[in-house]
C-alpha cells in the first residue's frame, strides 16, 4: 500500500511550488509582497496567475473561485472556468493576473450592517497572498479556490478575513517594536500563531432526515433524558468505533492532500461526540483551515452515512462542542514570546493579562451567538464570565517579577552575567499547574488557550481581537520606554503597576462555582450572559478607539458589525421559534391525538390531555409574542428574544420532553436522543 502520508500538500499551491515555477526575481519579490514592502506589480501578477494555472490544470481543474469569509458563519465562493474563447469555434485556457488578484461580487446580498444596499451593490474579492491557493476535487474535474478578503467599493470590511489582516500587521509593528526597545534589535517581524480543537457531534443521515428542528435550527428543540447520558465519561478517548475511524481516516486524508495538519482525532466526552485538532500555523492561514475542516467534516460525513453537527448545543444534558482557539506570538529568530523560557516572557504575559482585562468585553462580544449562549457555563465549557488562568505558582512569580538589563537586552533573571546564560529561565516547568478547564482564557505552557468559541465560530474573529487588545497594551508600553532615560527601571515599573491595576482578571479556581460569580462581581467583572448584551459592546466608545488606533475596523464598521450579528441572531431566534410551533402543529400534537383513544386508564388518559392543553396554551403564548415581534425594530426584536421567548421555548420543551416520555414509540416516530446519542 502506498504510504499515504506522500499526498500531505499535492492540492495546496505552495510557496515551493511557486518557487519551481516562476523567475527567481519573481519569486523574490513575491515574498517582499507578501510582507506589505511592496505591491505585485501586473507584469509579476501574470506570471504567478500561469503558474498556478498551469498547476491547477495538470490536476484536472476547470474553475476558479475567489473563496471568502463573509459576516456569516460560512464561507463563499463563485466559481469561473478556465476557458475563454479563441478565434470562431476554439477555446483556451487563460487566467490572468486581474482574475488572481480581484474578483467582484453582489455586496448587498451578504450581511453587511447598512453598508451596502442593492442600488450600491459593488463589492470586491482581493487575493490573500499569504494564504495557498488550494484544489478541492469533485467527481468529474475539480476547482481552483483563492483565498481572499471582501471589501465594499468604499474600501470598508464586508468579512472576518480584512480586520484579521489588519490586526496581523497591528501586533506584528506593536511586539517588534517592543522587542526594538527592549534591546532585541535583531528582530524584524512577530507573527501570531494559532492551533484550533473542533468538536463536533455524527449522527446518523437517516436520524439527521427525521428531525426538522436539527435540520433548520442545528439543534434538538425537545427531547427528553435518556436512561443514560455522559456518566463517568465513558466516551471520552474510548475506542472509536470502526466506520467512524474510516470517516476519521477519509477526513485526515482529504485534509492532507490540500495542506491542513490535521493532527489529532479522538472521542470527546458526550455520545457520538469527536475531536479533530490541527498542528500550529499563522493566524490567517490557520483560520482558513479551519474554514475548510467544518466544510470537508460535513461533506465527507454524507458519504458515510453520517450528518456532522456543528452546533454549539445540538443536544441537552451532555456536552455542547467549542472550539478552542490556542493562540500565541513568534518572532522571525524562532523566539515563542509566551516560552516562559524566552527573557521577555514577563513582559508579554503582562500585556496579555492588561489586555483582557481591558477588554474583555469585545472578546465576549466576538465569540457571542445564538447557538453559543445555550453552550456557555454548562459542562466543560466556560462562563459566560472572561477571567485570566496562570496557576498559582505563575501568579506568584508574576506578581514578584523583576527585570534586570544584561548586555543592552532586557530580561527576567540576574544581572550577574557569569550566570547570564540561565538567565532566560524562569524557574518553573511549563507543566507546574494543573490545567483549569473551567477558565474561559487560560496560559497553558506557552500560549493561551481561549475555550469560549463556539465550534461554529471562526477562528478570524477571535484572533482579530486577541491581536488588536494586545497591540494596544504593547504600544503603550513602547511609548512609555520611548520617553524614559533607564529602561530597566521603567519596564520594571510599567509591570508593577499593570500588575497591582489588572490582577483583577486573574483567577486560577473553580470557573462554574456560585462564589466565583459572587467574586467576579465584586472585582467589578461583567458577567455577559447573552449575545444581545454581549453585542453592545460593537458600540463602546473605548472599544471603537482601540480598534482605529490598531487601523483594525473603524467606527462604521464596528456599527455595521453591530448591526449585522444582531439580525443575524434574530433570524436565528426567529427560526428556533417558528421551527418550535411547526414540529408541535406537524408532529406532536398529531402524536398525542392518535395516542389518547387507545390509553385504557382515565387518569392516565386525562394526565396526556392535560399536558396537550398545556403545550396549546404555550404555543398560543409563542405565537403571540412573534406577532408581537413582527412589529417593532431589530433591537427590540433582539432583546425579546434573548429573554421572553427562551422562557416561553423552555416550558415547551418541558411539554414535550413529558409527551415523549409517555407516548409509545410506534406513535412518537420522531428519533429520540436514545437513537441519535446511541447509535452510529
Amino acid at each position: 500500500m502506498e504510504n499515504i502520508m506522500k499526498i500531505f500538500g499535492e492540492n495546496a499551491f505552495t510557496e515551493s511550488n511557486l518557487k519551481k515555477r516562476v523567475p527567481k526575481k519573481v519569486f523574490e519579490e513575491f515574498k517582499k509582497v507578501q510582507k506589505g514592502e511592496i505591491e505585485l506589480t501586473k507584469e509579476n501578477a501574470d506570471l504567478i496567475a500561469t503558474a498556478i494555472k498551469d498547476w491547477a490544470t495538470k490536476r484536472n481543474a476547470t474553475h476558479f473561485c475567489h473563496w471568502f469569509q463573509p459576516l456569516t458563519e460560512l464561507t463563499a465562493e463563485k466559481h469561473d472556468s478556465f476557458i475563454e474563447p479563441h478565434g470562431d469555434k476554439d477555446f483556451i485556457y487563460r487566467f490572468s493576473g486581474s482574475n488572481l488578484i480581484k474578483g467582484e461580487s453582489d455586496a448587498s446580498s451578504f450581511p453587511n450592517g447598512g453598508l451596502r444596499s442593492t442600488f450600491e451593490a459593488r463589492g470586491y474579492t482581493v487575493w490573500d497572498t499569504n494564504s495557498p491557493p488550494f484544489i478541492k476535487e469533485n467527481e468529474l474535474g475539480a476547482t481552483l479556490y483563492i483565498p481572499t478578503s471582501f471589501i465594499s467599493y468604499n474600501g470598508e470590511a464586508l468579512d472576518k478575513k480584512l480586520p484579521l489582516l489588519r490586526s496581523m500587521d497591528a501586533v506584528n509593528k506593536s511586539a517588534t517594536r517592543l522587542l526594538n526597545l527592549l534591546g532585541y534589535t535583531e528582530v524584524k517581524n512577530v507573527i501570531p500563531t494559532l492551533g484550533v480543537e473542533q468538536e463536533y457531534f455524527l449522527i446518523k443521515k437517516e436520524h439527521f432526515d427525521k428531525r426538522i428542528d436539527i435540520m433548520f435550527t442545528g439543534r434538538t428543540l425537545f427531547g427528553g433524558k435518556t436512561p443514560k447520558n455522559q456518566e463517568s465519561s465513558f466516551h471520552y478517548y474510548g475506542k472509536i468505533k470502526d466506520k467512524v475511524l474510516n470517516f476519521m481516516a477519509n477526513l485526515d486524508y482529504e485534509l492532507w492532500k490540500v495542506g491542513v495538519s490535521a493532527k489529532t482525532r479522538h472521542n470527546e466526552v458526550a455520545p457520538n461526540q469527536f475531536e479533530i485538532a490541527s498542528i500550529f500555523d499563522v493566524a490567517n492561514l490557520a483560520a482558513d483551515q479551519n474554514h475548510i475542516v467544518m466544510e470537508t467534516l460535513e461533506k465527507l460525513a454524507l458519504k458515510h452515512g453520517f450528518v456532522a453537527l456543528l452546533h454549539e448545543k445540538p443536544f441537552s444534558y451532555v456536552n455542547g462542542s467549542g472550539k478552542h482557539n490556542n493562540w500565541s506570538l513568534a518572532t522571525d529568530t524562532g523566539e515563542n514570546l509566551f516560552d516562559p523560557k524566552s527573557p521577555t516572557f514577563m513582559v508579554f504575559l503582562s500585556a496579555m493579562v492588561e489586555a483582557v482585562d481591558r477588554y474583555y468585553p469585545i472578546l465576549r462580544s466576538m465569540i457571542a451567538s445564538c447557538s453559543n449562549d445555550y453552550r456557555l457555563g454548562g459542562h466543560e465549557a466556560p462562563p459566560s464570565i472572561i477571567s485570566v488562568f496562570l496557576g498559582s505558582h505563575l501568579t506568584d512569580k508574576f506578581k514578584d517579577a523583576k527585570l534586570s538589563l544584561v548586555d543592552d537586552k532586557i530580561v527576567y533573571g540576574s544581572k550577574d552575567k557569569k550566570i547570564k546564560k540561565n538567565v532566560t529561565m524562569i524557574n518553573i516547568n511549563q507543566d507546574f499547574d494543573d490545567r483549569n478547564r473551567t477558565s474561559p482564557f487560560a496560559f497553558t505552557g506557552n500560549k493561551f488557550e481561549f475555550r469560549m468559541p463556539g465550534s461554529t465560530s471562526s477562528p478570524a474573529n477571535t484572533s482579530m481581537v486577541i491581536n488588536a487588545i494586545i497591540s494596544t497594551v504593547l504600544n503603550e508600553y513602547s511609548d512609555k520606554l520611548e520617553s524614559s532615560k533607564n529602561i530597566e527601571k521603567t519596564i520594571n515599573s510599567i509591570i508593577k503597576e499593570s500588575n497591582k491595576k489588572h490582577s483583577r482578571i486573574i483567577f486560577n479556581g473553580d470557573g462554574y462555582s456560585k462564589l466565583w460569580h459572587e467574586e467576579a462581581e465584586k472585582r467589578g467583572l461583567k458577567n455577559i450572559s447573552n449575545t444581545y448584551e454581549a453585542l453592545q459592546f460593537y458600540l463602546d466608545k473605548d472599544i471603537i478607539k482601540m480598534f482605529e488606533s490598531n487601523n483594525v475596523l473603524n467606527k462604521v464598521e464596528c456599527h455595521s458589525r453591530y448591526k449585522a450579528f444582531l439580525n443575524r441572531y434574530v433570524d436565528n431566534r426567529l427560526t428556533e421559534c417558528n421551527t418550535l410551533i411547526y414540529m408541535i402543529d406537524k408532529y406532536i400534537l398529531n402524536f398525542t391525538y392518535k395516542y389518547i383513544p387507545t390509553i385504557l386508564f382515565e387518569e392516565e388518559q386525562n394526565e396526556i390531555k392535560t399536558y396537550s392543553n398545556y403545550l396549546l396554551h404555550y404555543k398560543k403564548e409563542l405565537a403571540q409574542l412573534l406577532q408581537q415581534i413582527n412589529e417593532i425594530d431589530f433591537e427590540e426584536k433582539a432583546r425579546l428574544l434573548s429573554k421572553d421567548s427562551i422562557i416561553l421555548e423552555a416550558k415547551i420543551r418541558k411539554v414535550i420532553d413529558y409527551l415523549e416520555s409517555k407516548i409509545p414509540a410506534e406513535y412518537w416516530t420522531i428519533p429520540t436522543y436514545t437513537e441519535l446519542l446511541f447509535t452510529l
